[in-house]
């Protein structure tokens, strides 16, 4: 028993080594694209992803009342501070583990720095991300926006190809501080499982 038990943790551990490694190499294989992002500082983002919405997170009675409604990129954006900060998706490791959380425990040094609006945007729907949200209990601290498409990404070139992973077309890791529309910073991970340049605490030291 004991041994079938150790073979069985084994081949669990080679299983998740290998969703690791997948991970890795669909990414590798964009890291060509690392100084690729049709944004840097001083762009308009509104104007670089022109048409495009997102939809904030929410429960499926909730999109049935709104009439699936989404918003418009100037009304997120326009006339506000914003810290922005992009994610593979919704209860996968490194996001639930330190990225959101990194941002949630940091909420009141942005508040401090007249930071309008944090916001988490991944390529999920709403309802997906309502749940994490609530799961991490973040919520109150953080706008939770689906970008269910892949729409918002794929405008700015921060796309990346995870189908090793079994994701499908996701969101690279990054993060950006906004001013009335145009980017002040910009920050992109060599790979979406890094997580090095997008936490809110280098963020905050370009505020």
């Amino acid at each position: 028993m004991a041994s079938a038990m150790h073979r069985a943790r084994a081949s669990a551990a080679l299983a998740l080594r290998g969703v690791e490694a997948a991970v890795l190499v669909a990414a590798s294989a964009n890291l060509g694209r690392r100084a690729f992002a049709s944004i840097a500082a001083g762009t308009d983002i509104v104007s670089a992803a022109p048409g495009v919405s997102l939809q904030k997170a929410r429960s499926w009675d909730e999109g049935v009342s709104s009439n699936f409604s989404s918003t418009p990129l100037k009304d997120i954006f326009e006339g506000r501070k914003v810290v922005i900060f992009g994610l593979p998706g919704a209860y996968t490791g490194v996001c639930s583990q330190q990225h959101v959380p990194s941002y949630k425990n940091n909420i009141e040094k942005f508040k401090t720095k007249g930071i309008d609006s944090v916001i988490c945007v991944a390529v999920n729907d709403p309802y997906a991300l309502n749940g994490w949200a609530e799961k991490l209990q973040a919520k109150e601290a953080i706008d939770f926006y689906g970008d269910f498409d892949g729409s918002f990404h794929k405008s700015l070139e921060l796309d990346v190809d995870l189908s090793g992973a079994l994701l499908g077309r996701r969101s690279h890791r990054w993060s950006a501080y906004i001013v009335d529309g145009k980017v002040q910073s910009l920050n992109v991970e060599k790979k979406p499982s890094d997580f090095e340049v997008s936490s809110a605490e280098v963020i905050l030291g370009q505020i």
